[in-house]
This record gives structure tokens, sequence and C-alpha cells, in this order.
């Protein structure tokens, strides 16, 4: 039995509903770049319409820092999760602006980060929010990591339920935290070995193969004395990479052998294939090469199952993107259990017209690391309260 409330467990129908979503997308032009989060929470709040509730939504975007930002308003998000839901949506001029909604309807309140305590989890806005409601929904995985009045404080104030892609990525998660499939492949890049080394120390121990691309790799690589150029590396972090290294667990990392180094960090830069020894100075890494992804696509090829978070290079580039193209096209086509989590990663298959190929497409990025890592969701421990 799961240690909350869903929504088969309310009733809804005449009941003033505010559900946490997760609309943070990408703007460009006063218009929604990327619709992917806004389709996944569509049909939570379609249901919650169509059951006869009155339903206010609410989320963040982007960071405010606590006031008025006029490019990030939600109102494009309100246009575009109406086209999803194909249901109308009215965009409303606060965060505190739900009480106005009748059945049937739904009102997108405005950016909570606007407010200032939304950060910091303060209780008289999650009172202020939760006023007039009888029901609260969180649906927004990617926001479930964080302690803010409109995912835990509301939660503590209101009968709460999880929505059902939170549901689902808790589900889809817990099959690698709780007895993944065997071999367990954790394919990680990005930029920055810091922001991933709380998951390296703690998914080194249990995986049987960590592959590392992106920037992050010349960090692990330099920590084993290889001279990478100019590449991206973080000088404080290499006796700590050195130690996971040197490790019995650290022979389960796989580093690139290859690389496509440039003479600078541009989209037209001439590039040339070599190993990673010979990228020379001057020059840096901006994707992996074609031996490392083929190497990389033959252990995700064994796998039983497959956690991948963030791309091989600079994958939006289209002369940087083969490497994180090839491990897509090997996730996406894997027999494997696959979860491909980060919003790089998502937008890399979508890219690439991958979307529907990983077993789970996660929404959330630093929620599933935490999950990962062994860390609780604040915001999902508040729903354990209602649990029946």
């Amino acid at each position: 039995m799961r240690p909350f409330l869903t929504l088969d467990d309310v009733e809804v129908e005449g009941r003033r509903v505010l559900v946490r979503s997760d609309l943070n997308v990408p703007l460009r032009g006063g218009e929604v770049a990327d619709d992917f989060r806004i389709r996944a929470a569509a049909p939570a709040i379609g249901r919650l319409r169509e059951a006869g509730a009155a339903v206010a939504v609410c989320s963040h975007l982007g960071r405010p820092g606590g006031r008025v930002d006029e490019e990030l308003r939600l109102a494009p998000a309100a246009e575009a999760l109406a086209a999803a839901g194909g249901f109308p949506v009215k965009a409303a001029g606060d965060a505190l602006d739900g009480r106005a909604v009748r059945p049937g309807e739904v009102i997108l309140l405005e950016n909570t980060r606007f407010h200032p305590g939304e950060t910091a989890n303060d209780p008289a806005l999650a009172a202020a929010l939760a006023e007039g409601m009888d029901l609260f929904v969180l649906d927004a995985f990617g926001s479930a990591h964080r302690a803010h009045a409109s995912t835990a404080g509301v939660a503590a104030l209101l009968k709460s339920a999880a929505g059902p892609l939170l549901a689902a990525e808790l589900d889809a998660f817990r099959v690698l935290t709780d007895g993944p499939p065997r071999p367990y492949v954790v394919v990680l890049g990005g930029a920055k070995a810091s922001d991933k080394l709380p998951l390296i120390e703690a998914l080194l121990p249990r995986v049987d193969a960590m592959l590392v691309g992106g920037g992050m790799c010349f960090s692990l690589l330099a920590a084993q004395g290889v001279e990478v150029g100019s590449s991206l590396v973080e000088p404080g972090l290499l006796d700590s990479l050195r130690e996971l290294a040197a490790g019995e667990a650290g022979e389960r990392i796989v580093l690139p052998v290859d690389a496509a180094a440039a003479d600078r960090f541009a989209p037209d830069a001439p590039f040339s294939l070599v190993g990673v020894e010979s990228i020379g100075a001057g020059r840096m890494g901006l994707d992996i090469g074609p031996r490392t992804a083929e190497r990389f696509a033959e252990i995700i090829a064994g796998a039983g199952s497959v956690f991948w978070n963030g791309p091989m290079g600079v994958f939006e580039w289209e002369r940087f993107r083969p490497g994180t193209a090839a491990v897509a096209e090997a996730v996406a086509s894997a027999a494997a259990y696959s979860v491909v989590g980060g919003g790089d990663s998502a937008a890399a298959l979508r890219l690439l017209g991958l979307e529907g190929g990983p077993s789970h497409l996660s929404t959330g990025g630093g929620a599933g690391l935490a999950l990962l890592e062994g860390r609780a969701l604040p915001g999902v421990e508040a729903l354990s309260r209602w649990a029946p």
C-alpha cells in the first residue's frame, strides 16, 4: 500500500481543489518553448475538472527571487495547458486568486515564487494558498524534493493526495531503489562533476557499471592524471574523485577513451576526434568520441536496468551531438528497464524523436536524483500524514 492517498481515494465533485503542478517550462519570445512538463501535468487537471471539481492550479516558474518578474508570468503556460488538455484555462493575476473558481473550471494561479515566502515555506503563505480550498493534490514531482509553501506547507493544512503523475514517478524510481534488474547501468553526463558527486557516491557501490560522459568526465580523467587540455575541470574536486576511483567500486566507472576536441566553445568550431590523452593544450572536449559511444552502447544493450541523466556533450549544437544521440538511441532501444531523468536528457530524446523509447521519462531532475541518493522528498513526506 502506498503511504499516501491518491485521487482514487478522495471525493472531488463540487469541491475546491488546489493542484500543485510543475509548469516550470522554458519560455522563448513570450511562448512556451518546450511543453513536456505541461503535457505531463494536464491529465490530472483534466480528470479533476471532468469529475466536477473547481480546480486551482499553482506552480513556480524560474527564480524571480520573491518579486514580480514580468518575464516569468505563467500566462503562456496557461495557454499551453489549455492546448494540451483540451479545456479552458484562466490565468489569474496572483497566486492567491483561486477562491473564485467554480466547479468544472480551471484557473492557473500566478507564479508562486513571486511571493518571498514560497521558498522559505512560510506558514502564512501556505495558509493563504489553502484558504477556501477543500483538497490539495501534489502532482509536481519536479518540486517534491523542496519543502516550499506550495508543496509541503499546504499539505500540512489541507487533506492531501498524490496526483497520478507523482505516483507514477515514485513507482518508476522505486524499481531502481528497491531492486533493479541486473546488470544495473547508470549513465551520467552534464557539465559539472560537483553537481553529481553525491549521486556518484551513493550509487557507485550499488551499480554494475557507471558510464560518465559530458563535461564532468574531464574532472574524473584529470583526477586519474590524464592531460585534458582546456576541457572543463574542477580542481577542487580532484582529491575526492581520486579517492572514489581508487576504491574497489571505482573499477565500475567507465570513462571516455576518445573525444571531439575543439579549440573554442562555439557551435561552428572545427574539431577532430582524438584519444582523450591527446586533446592537447588549448583544446577542449565537447563530446565523447565514436569509440566511447560504441562502448557505452554495448554496455547499455547488455543491461537489465538503466538510469540516464545528463548529455554526453554539447548536444544543442549539431556537430557535438553524436555522442548524446548514440546513448539516447541505445537507451531507447534497450530491452532493459530504463529511466531517463533530467531536462537535458529528456530534451535530447525529444529532439531525436525517441521520447517514447525509455520505460519511463521523468519530469523531474533533482527529485529523481534525491531518491537515488537515498534522500526523502519533503513534499511526499507531507502527504503521509493523510495516509489511510
